[in-house]
């Protein structure tokens, strides 16, 4: 149950604008997005930084992304954005249902990851999750994979989708009609 109410429709046109900037055109605004418009002034401070971790001028690629962000939400608890994510980018970043499973309740050691560039990121977000920080341990292959321009994107997206599944969670967003669960995503194997 909402602990705060998402907006609902018919909206102010202040707020209709806002919503609208912040969505595809013709999609209709996610409850996240109308919860924040409960607060305009800072709904419109985020939406530079939020348009910019999803856009192409960060850093990393899509599937960089998918899986930093994926991951650092199913470590929140936070099933509304993580839901949202994996409906409309996981199959578009390449994927597949076991890897999202891995990644919602998995490690980076789960047999679904041959590349070593994925298992660094679920590495990163746990890191980042766990202890706040990078340990050198795993600094030193991050940066043969990474450059600097990249760890600082990632860290930043990791943080930021902290806040998000934050704000989620303690706001009591809704999940999304249609959005998977968690439990569609039970892992077959351990890694």
């Amino acid at each position: 149950m909402s602990r705060i109410e998402p907006l609902r429709p018919p909206f102010e046109p202040e707020v209709k604008a806002q919503l609208e900037s912040m969505m595809p055109p013709g999609v209709e605004p996610i409850a996240l997005f109308r919860t924040f418009a409960k607060n305009m002034v800072m709904t419109m401070a985020l939406q530079g930084w939020g348009a910019y971790e999803l856009s192409r001028h960060l850093s990393v690629s899509l599937r960089d992304r998918e899986i930093v962000i994926d991951r650092t939400c199913a470590r929140c608890g936070c099933e509304y954005e993580w839901g949202v994510h994996v409906a409309f980018f996981a199959e578009r970043a390449g994927l597949d249902h076991e890897q999202v499973a891995s990644i919602t309740s998995g490690d980076h050691n789960d047999l679904c990851w041959d590349s070593a560039r994925d298992k660094l990121l679920i590495h990163l977000a746990d890191a980042l999750h766990d202890a706040s920080d990078l340990p050198e341990e795993l600094w030193s292959p991050l940066r043969s994979e990474f450059d600097e321009a990249q760890i600082l994107d990632l860290t930043m997206l990791c943080g930021w989708y902290h806040a998000i599944s934050f704000t989620a969670r303690a706001a009591g967003v809704s999940l999304e009609e249609g959005a998977p669960r968690f439990s569609s995503y039970q892992r077959a194997e351990a890694g």
